[in-house]
């Protein structure tokens, strides 16, 4: 199986010099295969979301780089990536413009990465295609096609944005906490949508959640991060036995490991000191 995400000693550190500095990456290295699903998971602050952000090219790294598709966009900026990326964010009503119809929001999601324009593109084919996708949901939203998508809930529109952001069957998807803002049973629909289109059009993909459930019921891969780093790596039949329990004696590992690092400076400050 080729690779379609490869992370070379990324870094990344916010702020550096000051009392605010954030070393958020500190030297990921990683290599997803096309294909492949990959659940991560970490406390607040552990780099999952900002792992994402790298890939997307939301700001520049520090040190390392990254290839997609074996193109090297270490410097490419955000919107030249959106020609291999697909992304769906926590907000139900990021990634979509409200005031525009269903209709216009997927054709604009129709010319990722390309000049953006809607003359052409609502034509009557446009229409049906859309139409024929938005059907698939079941929910009825393929009758209201020219309601504005900021009419909504925000289960309908998430399901409506990881639509748009597969219209073009990208590269790599990457989906950071989508169902985080959901409601349980909007979540569960939504997730079980994701699950559909990876499967279905075999997308690589790299999804962020604080679900347990969601971590060990879905994905092939799974990474746990802590400070900036990779902490675990679990894949394969380990991946498929992994059970909400063994996630978190992981976690529960992850904290006897600061407890440990807490006691051991607090040791060097008394003998030091």
């Amino acid at each position: 199986m080729s690779v379609m995400l490869s992370l070379n000693a990324i870094r990344k550190t916010f702020n550096p010099g000051t009392a605010n500095e954030v070393r958020a990456l500190r030297g990921v290295s990683l290599e997803i295969e096309a294909e492949s699903f990959v659940i991560v998971v970490g406390s607040n602050g552990s780099g999952k979301s900002t792992l994402l952000n790298a890939v997307a090219g939301s700001f520049l790294l520090d040190e390392g780089s990254i290839t997609i598709a074996g193109q090297e966009v270490t410097r490419w900026p955000e919107h030249r990536r959106a020609k291999l990326i697909g992304r769906v964010f926590q907000n139900p009503f990021s990634g979509t413009a409200p005031a525009m119809s269903i209709a216009e929001n997927f054709a604009v999601a129709a010319r990722r990465g390309q000049p953006r324009g809607l003359s052409w593109a609502l034509s009557h084919r446009m229409h049906a295609a859309i139409r024929d996708r938005v059907q698939g949901l079941r929910s009825g939203m393929d009758d209201r096609l020219d309601n504005a998508i900021g009419s909504l809930s925000g289960g309908q529109r998430q399901a409506l944005t990881l639509l748009m952001a597969t219209w073009l069957a990208p590269k790599l998807l990457l989906l950071d906490e989508h169902t985080a803002a959901l409601d349980p049973k909007s979540a569960d629909k939504v997730i079980e949508l994701t699950r559909e289109v990876v499967e279905r059009q075999r997308l690589t993909t790299l999804m962020v959640t604080h679900s347990m459930q969601q971590a060990v019921n879905l994905g092939d891969r799974l990474i746990m991060m802590h400070k900036g780093e990779v902490f675990s790596d679990v894949r394969g039949a380990e991946k498929k036995r992994l059970r909400v329990d063994d996630l978190l004696a992981r976690f529960d590992a992850v904290r006897r490991r600061e407890c440990l690092d807490d006691s051991a400076a607090e040791l060097l400050r008394k003998t030091y000191v």
